[in-house]
């Protein structure tokens, strides 16, 4: 199984996951001219996409999904309350999942988990081959039990390391703005993110990327600072996804 991340920030995530024959992107933030050439930086056709599969309906993870579907005839996966909540228009193929159910697509198992975020049905998965396990964690404001147990043993994780609470209190932002992306149903700072993983069994953790960092309130350094602490490793084994370029392929 191997990953690559297209983008990761507030201006538009998606994530890349393929096993054998099994090709899904998770969540599709951008235009679609943009889309198609940050799928081919990495020897991606769209007409290979399996299935485009949604986290929830925030525009930077939701935007493009509904015209690269229709474009290449890709189905699209999301639950019933980010279908009601976002109105994707029509496309080819649409699946609902159950977030509390165990999905197959291809040769690739998910595992969903609802998360708190400020949207209608929102989560994250775990994919698996059936020997290695990859969790995704991002867009949440706190986190749960469920979480831990989620994510607990993974090989490799990408993991939210949205601001640095100080640099979100003395940024830019609006006091609205600054209290919803802070709050519990927000997304999470550097040091709660650091929190999870110190919290993990992460024996088995081959690789780590720092992801979803905002550009006004956060730095790479910051992230890896944080992230690093957690591990005990030094700053720079921590692999930080940015928004022009995402990541290049890692092998699970």
């Amino acid at each position: 199984m191997r990953f690559a991340l297209i983008g990761s920030g507030s201006k538009g995530n998606g994530t890349l996951i393929e096993h054998g024959r099994t090709r899904i992107l998770i969540d599709c933030g951008f235009s679609l001219r943009d889309t198609e050439a940050r799928l081919q930086r990495l020897d991606c056709d769209p007409q290979s996409l399996d299935a485009v599969l949604v986290t929830h309906e925030h525009g930077d993870h939701i935007r493009g999904v509904g015209l690269l579907a229709r474009r290449y005839g890709v189905p699209v996966w999301a639950t019933r309350g980010t279908v009601n909540g976002s109105q994707p228009g029509k496309v080819p193929t649409l699946n609902l999942f159950d977030v509390h159910q165990t999905l197959a697509i291809g040769e690739i198992e998910i595992q969903p988990f609802p998360v708190p975020h400020d949207a209608r049905e929102p989560c994250q998965f775990v994919f698996s081959d059936g020997d290695r396990r990859l969790g995704l964690l991002t867009d949440t404001g706190s986190s749960t039990p469920h979480i831990h147990a989620s994510l607990s043993g993974c090989d490799a994780l990408i993991l939210e390391c949205n601001h640095d609470p100080q640099m979100l209190e003395e940024g830019p932002y609006p006091v609205s703005l600054k209290q919803r992306v802070g709050g519990s149903y927000g997304h999470l700072s550097n040091a709660q993110a650091a929190q999870i993983l110190a919290s993990l069994d992460i024996d088995d953790l081959q690789y780590l990327v720092a992801a979803h960092l905002s550009d006004k309130n956060n730095t790479p350094a910051l992230a890896r600072q944080a992230l690093a602490g957690a591990l005990g490793c030094l700053p720079r084994e921590v692999e930080v996804a940015c928004q022009e370029q995402g990541t290049d392929w890692r092998q699970v």
